[in-house]
């Protein structure tokens, strides 16, 4: 099974969203949607969002799924507007409760964002089979950059979000609250013991200056070159470089918008009494 999958690369973000179909006028999933944020300003706007919004309607699609591949830090998910534009499931993984919890004390949230996943439709477990139309899709728990990443798998392709990225660049970092190279390690393994030819889209690229963003690669390819997880290197001389490589990396410029944003698939928090929403920068806690 191939389906049709068509990129958006969001350029402040170099962030991949993906509309994953069987062709026009059939049901369709959108993969890691992204809200613009101006963290200068604090606005928000859905200019990529509706890019999306666009090609679905050109094509005649009918959104099914709404998929997270985890709770990202990196940018906002315009999940919640698109599910007010074109309908769908919220779906991402039933860790995403343990990210929850952690980040509701970094937030001190209250009782209205609950830590039990119910912001989203459904909370997908390892393994577990579901359909897009008539496409077979399996849902596959790929923790390490955090306890919660999801890999969605559809025919042929699987989208890896943020556990490997294309092989001159490497893997995803795992300093996180939650995160774990030796479950980053285990988690690409299990993705690159698949055929060779399954095709595997990133959620991020940070191309070096040599060539353009790209999305797609194979099993194959990041097995053969991948600079941190090519075939021969070992589970221990991986971690000892994802440590030394992630204490030199700063925090993502969206982390403290972001997560908060994301741990309630998308959705904002309510306005106070001034008819104002606001976001939390807690000082010294990460």
């Amino acid at each position: 099974m191939h389906p049709c999958v068509e990129p958006f690369f969001d350029t402040a973000t170099s962030t991949f969203t993906y509309v994953v179909h069987a062709g026009d006028g059939t049901p369709a999933a959108v993969i890691d949607s992204v809200l613009d944020y101006d963290p200068k300003s604090g606005r928000t706007s859905t200019a990529s969002a509706d890019r999306v919004v666009a090609f679905v309607r050109e094509h005649g699609l009918q959104v099914q799924w709404l998929l997270e591949t985890h709770a990202h830090a990196d940018h906002l998910s315009a999940a919640h507007y698109l599910k007010e534009q074109l309908g769908g499931k919220m779906g991402i993984g039933e860790q995403i409760r343990t990210v929850q919890h952690k980040f509701k004390g970094v937030f001190n949230l209250g009782a209205d964002v609950p830590e039990d996943g119910a912001q989203f439709d459904h909370l997908f477990s390892d393994d577990e089979s579901f359909m897009i139309g008539t496409l077979e899709a399996r849902a596959v728990h790929v923790p390490g950059h955090t306890p919660a990443d999801i890999a969605y798998q559809v025919g042929d392709a699987v989208f890896v979000g943020d556990t490997l990225f294309m092989p001159d660049v490497g893997s995803a970092r795992c300093d996180f609250p939650g995160g774990d190279a030796h479950m980053l390690y285990r988690s690409v393994q299990k993705l690159l013991s698949l055929p060779p030819s399954t095709r595997l889209f990133m959620c991020h690229d940070y191309p070096p200056a040599s060539r353009h963003a790209c999305c797609e690669t194979t099993v194959d390819d990041e097995r053969r070159a991948n600079v941190h997880l090519h075939e021969g290197v070992s589970e221990d001389e991986f971690v000892d470089m994802r440590v030394a490589r992630d204490r030199t990396l700063s925090m993502p410029v969206l982390i403290l918008p972001a997560v908060q944003v994301n741990i309630r698939a998308g959705d904002m928090p309510a306005p106070e009494s001034n008819g104002v929403r606001y976001l939390k920068i807690p000082l010294n806690a990460l």
